[in-house]
């Protein structure tokens, strides 16, 4: 498998568990929300799982070390 591969797996689990916190939170804190969260958790369960992968996808190329030299290297 090819580095960005590698990448985008472990960089896409760590995504899916803030997508997942960050709606977690939104639905059991605000009270209108929370009286159906047995119907919108496992909704944030899917939506993360699924949205993750294409975050991830955006993200792993710019933490290999040859992004940010072309980068340098086209500013100049």
């Amino acid at each position: 498998m090819k580095t960005d591969t590698y990448l985008t797996f472990f960089v896409s689990m760590m995504v899916n568990a803030v997508l997942f916190g960050t709606g977690a939170i939104t639905v059991l804190s605000i009270p209108a929300l929370a009286e159906q969260a047995k119907y919108l958790l496992p909704l944030v369960v899917v939506i993360s799982f699924a949205a993750a992968p294409f975050i991830a996808r955006l993200i792993a190329p710019r933490m290999r070390l040859r992004y940010w030299r072309r980068r340098a290297e086209l500013r100049a």
